[in-house]
């Protein structure tokens, strides 16, 4: 095989700013696509001269398609992926994984029963800035880690929103979409397993009716620390303290604060659908411009024992015993190249990939004791919550 046939199912805003990474990778040809919205399909279909198909099984009996992507709300992830990987198809899932650690670990084992590839991604986890800290820290030159600090200050609770986007019991809120980003970041950077979590999450807001925003400490396994903090209440904006580049990379206007707030206050109940429906594939939804910088995930500063590294769009600077140095990084080709690099060498050069099953798990756990740990004031260890759910 030397191009993966892949498979897309749903062609939502996540798709989107996944396609031209799609489109670039050499090893990759759009086969075909499952989505509920006949435009949707009849514009694949148009753009790419492969098929659209109006039910998924369908798509998953298409001998063909060797793999799919699938890029639908959370609450379908665990159904159609395991669906997928029993149909003999390879599988790349949005984060988060699910919206339950059981069925992240009935995802995690249709995996290794069908022996086909399962990663989670895209998450910040893949971002080129976050790699090479990871590096840097597993390199030892700066002795062990000791601290990781992340903080992240967004407008997300503003942004036109799906129902399910705000009803926590099905996903919704900031802990499943947006700490499954930080967590996969420090877990990423540390490379030691979460021993425990401690947090507090909180909705702020009775009109956007989920957590909306929490702080919490996690503990590794070896004795690192990282403190995460995410609001998405559209106040203060953390890009600021990264020269104001935008989580996808681009140059970001600070005079344009208050821009999601008064957006919204404008539109009723369904026109927050339509604008969030306008922004997929088939329904006006514009390809991401070409990213001059590396889409981040806020303020993230690895403290080690002997220097502390701030993790930017650009680069990261390393703030030693003595002298200070800045190590630049060359600007991306294409964004989330690394999530379909990582995907595509797994599927043909059997190459082990870091954001498997398992890691997608372990992910989804810290994100529940995160949750519980909030609910019951107490220090919460996410291992025994996979062992619980099969794992």
């Amino acid at each position: 095989m030397t191009a993966l046939q892949l498979g897309v199912i749903g062609l939502g805003r996540g798709f989107m700013l996944t396609l031209p990474a799609l489109l670039r990778h050499p090893r990759i040809e759009l086969a075909g696509a499952f989505d509920l919205r006949p435009g949707a399909l009849a514009r694949f279909a148009e753009e790419f001269g492969r098929p659209g198909y109006a039910e998924m099984n369908t798509l998953l009996a298409d001998p063909t398609i060797d793999a799919v992507y699938i890029a639908t709300p959370h609450e379908y992830h665990a159904t159609q992926t395991i669906a997928a990987l029993r149909a003999g198809k390879h599988v790349l899932v949005e984060k988060p994984m699910a919206t339950t650690v059981a069925d992240c670990a009935a995802m995690a084992a249709a995996a290794r029963d069908s022996g086909r590839v399962l990663v989670v991604g895209p998450s910040h986890g893949f971002d080129e800035q976050v790699r090479r800290g990871a590096e840097l820290v597993a390199s030892g030159c700066f002795g062990s880690v000791r601290l990781v600090t992340a903080l992240n200050f967004t407008d997300f609770m503003f942004r036109p929103r799906r129902a399910e986007e705000l009803d926590s019991s099905r996903g919704g809120g900031v802990v499943y979409s947006q700490a499954a980003h930080q967590i996969d970041v420090v877990r990423r950077l540390v490379g030691q397993p979460v021993a425990s979590v401690r947090a507090m999450a909180a909705n702020w807001d009775a009109t956007r009716p989920s957590e909306g925003a929490y702080t919490a400490l996690l503990s590794f396994a070896g004795g690192a620390t990282a403190t995460l903090t995410y609001s998405g209440y559209a106040h203060y904006d953390s890009d600021e303290l990264v020269g104001w580049v935008s989580e996808l990379g681009q140059p970001k206007d600070p005079a344009r604060y208050g821009e999601a707030r008064r957006l919204l206050a404008t539109l009723s109940a369904g026109d927050e659908q339509r604008a969030k429906l306008a922004r997929t594939f088939g329904a006006g939804g514009t390809l991401p411009n070409a990213a001059p910088h590396h889409e981040h995930f806020g303020f993230i500063l690895v403290s080690c024992e002997r220097a502390d590294l701030k993790l930017l769009p650009t680069g990261i600077e390393v703030y030693g015993d003595a002298t200070r140095e800045f190590i630049p990084i060359d600007p991306p080709e294409v964004p989330r190249a690394a999530v379909i690099e990582e995907f595509a060498d797994a599927v043909l050069d059997s190459r082990p990939p870091i954001h498997d099953g398992k890691w997608g798990l372990d992910t989804m756990a810290c994100c529940t004791a995160l949750l519980q740990s909030s609910r019951l004031a107490a220090d919460v260890d996410p291992r025994p919550l996979t062992i619980a759910s099969g794992e």
